[in-house]
């Protein structure tokens, strides 16, 4: 097996990262299979906001993952960034290999290197297994997040 490659989504791997999006329980019910529009809006922004990366784990030329980080400055914690990690999917045959494991402790290295003081992200309440798993790389469930739908 070759080494996993870590790297920035270019624009030819928009439709495996959106199968990866609709390949998950919650994902079916609330993105697509196919590019469109306004998948096409949301990769430009993404790709030209120096703040946000959509990065891809590819393997043997596959795309096998996917995440978006994105760096937040702000005033709290003594004028820190902090990193959003959101999207968070692995291949579904793939699942269960250490693959996200080790994606996310890409993602995690890639803040600290950074200077981030902290790295947050959210989980839908119902994702027992996720919960699991971020706890497993030493998340603490510290707030509450809310949403507000639009």
């Amino acid at each position: 097996m070759t080494d996993m490659i870590y790297r920035e989504a270019v624009r030819a791997d928009l439709p495996a990262v959106i199968a990866l999006l609709a390949d998950d329980v919650l994902g079916k019910a609330r993105d697509f299979t196919e590019v469109d529009e306004a998948y096409e809006r949301a990769f430009a922004a993404i790709d030209a906001d120096p703040r946000n990366q959509l990065i891809v784990a590819e393997q043997n030329g596959e795309l096998v993952g996917c995440l978006q980080i994105t760096y937040i400055p702000g005033l709290g914690r003594h004028g820190s960034e902090r990193s959003l990690i959101e999207s968070v999917r692995v291949r579904s045959d793939r699942r269960g290999q250490g693959l996200g494991r080790d994606l996310m402790t890409w993602a995690i290295d890639q803040a600290r290197e950074r200077g981030c003081a902290l790295v947050q992200l959210t989980t839908d309440k119902t994702r027992e297994d996720a919960h699991r798993f971020y706890l497993g790389l030493g998340f603490v469930a510290s707030h509450e997040g809310m949403k507000l739908a639009l």
